[in-house]
């Protein structure tokens, strides 16, 4: 008995052929966890859950309007990136988050792009992530999104495309390292291994990149950085605790802070706690955008940093509004984008997809619903997302009616069938959709930094497409190889 007894390998499998041949890269790490068999692999399993339990690896979701806490699983089977296929992917990805920087800027500026009828003014207007109040909160020129999350599939023409653009506040680069130090722990007899690069670097790399958000009245030549989080109930606390360790700065919640226009003081710093400390730059990872719009979490504290973001002596990354940048109809334009701010052909592909607010898209697709993904464009974490050809008839009925009564909050897409990966179920090694959420650092005057470190979310509980956590979705070890 092989390890892959039973599996049938599904479209643009990354590990095996459809001939039952096992892929370049795949063939060693397979041959050592053989020895093992599937007992060695459920062990690992076991293992990785118990390390991840111990050390609080975990996300909060609501179950029936209820915000409970869960580990974050790991699939024992890494995932392998080779060098040819992340090249391609890292320049894409500079280009791209250079070209949506761009679009934020302008947007809450002149709005060349909408004035040369490239992106329509009422799709920007009801974006529910375009807040005109944020418009003044990053004097100086620095990019308004630091950190950007990038969703990409592996189609089965084998070219990567990008699903979704996340400009908020993108979580995952503290999971991905994580996912390294567990694997590593639970399964040595992957660890080490040759050519593989580690995600460890990640924290220079952000901490460098905060560092250039330097806001323009910064009296330190080297900003003093803080991570904001509203605390242990936040869905990624794990992260905001682990990141801020890799940068070595403090963790900060808005109770911390004081001060104003003049400049923020934080109650403790990161090497003499009990002093109050000067903070120049925060990277702000609460709410989508609860400094301007929303319910604060504190109204006080709010006031004070928005009067130093537009005084110009406190960097926050990344700004609020940036969601009208990574909104779903948006998407859409990002092409036109490249084009239009950087005069270069996009490096990467995206998903065909139509804009439903606009009439003459919306009825050129609206008999071929049953064909699409359907969602909405404030969605998240694949909430709300209908994936027609997965629909009964009665629910294929129930969509049209639900997108006749409101188009303009909904988008739809071409079906991908992405690619699949070995992952371990009750039943062995099957094959199950994976995604890759690929990170990309603005720095000033146009540099992009994508660093080694990629988070691969899979679709553990069954062969659908939702990967994300929230769906019942998990994680792999992405293996990034020379």
């Amino acid at each position: 008995m092989t390890l892959l007894d039973g599996y049938e390998p599904g479209p643009l499998d990354e590990a095996v052929t459809p001939g039952g041949a096992i892929r370049p890269g795949y063939t060693a790490i397979l041959d050592a966890l053989a020895p093992g068999g599937l007992d060695g692999l459920r062990a690992a399993a076991r293992d990785l859950d118990r390390r991840r339990v111990d050390e609080g690896i975990s996300f909060i979701a609501e179950i029936d309007g209820v915000p409970t806490e869960h580990p974050f699983p790991l699939d024992p089977i890494p995932r392998v990136i080779g060098a040819a296929d992340w090249a391609a992917i890292r320049t894409g990805l500079r280009q791209r988050a250079r070209a949506l920087n761009a679009f934020l800027d302008d947007v809450y500026g002149p709005m060349r792009i909408v004035r040369a009828g490239i992106v329509p003014e009422a799709v920007v207007r009801q974006c529910p992530g375009f807040l005109p109040a944020a418009a003044d909160l990053v004097p100086g020129g620095r990019p308004r999104a630091t950190v950007i999350g990038f969703d990409l599939l592996h189609a089965p023409t084998g070219e990567w495309v990008v699903l979704e653009d996340n400009l908020r506040v993108p979580s995952g680069l503290a999971y991905a390292v994580a996912n390294r130090r567990t694997a590593a722990a639970s399964m040595p007899a992957l660890h080490p291994w040759p050519g593989l690069r580690s995600p460890e670097t990640v924290g220079r790399d952000l901490l460098d990149a905060l560092r250039q958000a330097r806001p323009p009245r910064c009296p330190r030549e080297v900003p003093h950085v803080a991570l904001l989080s509203d605390g242990p109930g936040n869905s990624a606390w794990y992260e905001h605790r682990l990141l801020a360790e890799l940068m070595g700065v403090p963790v900060v919640t808005p109770a911390d802070l004081s001060g104003g226009a003049a400049g923020i003081v934080a109650a403790t710093g990161p090497s003499a706690p009990g002093e109050p400390w000067p903070v120049d730059v925060l990277y702000r990872r609460l709410g989508d955008d609860e400094l301007v719009a929303g319910e604060p979490i504190d109204a006080a504290a709010n006031e004070l940093l928005v009067a130093a973001a537009r005084a110009g002596t406190l960097a926050v990354a990344n700004a609020p509004g940036n969601g009208v940048g990574d909104d779903k109809a948006i998407y859409a334009y990002v092409h036109p984008m490249i084009r239009f701010y950087l005069d270069e052909e996009p490096l990467i592909g995206d998903v065909g997809t139509w804009v439903l607010a606009h009439p003459g898209q919306y009825e050129g697709v609206r008999d071929r619903l049953a064909e699409l993904v359907v969602k909405p464009v404030d969605g998240s974490g694949g909430s709300g997302v209908m994936i027609g050809p997965d629909l009964s008839p009665a629910e294929v009925a129930a969509m049209v009616e639900q997108v006749d009564a409101a188009p303009h909050r909904f988008i739809a897409q071409d079906v991908i069938r992405f690619s699949c990966h070995p992952t371990l179920t009750r039943d062995g090694l099957r094959p199950r959709h994976v995604d890759l959420r690929v990170f990309a650092l603005a720095g000033r005057d146009g540099s992009v930094v994508v660093p080694d470190v990629a988070l691969s979310r899979v679709a553990l509980e069954s062969e659908g497409l939702l990967v994300n956590s929230s769906q019942g979705g998990g994680s792999k070890d992405t293996w990034l190889i020379d």
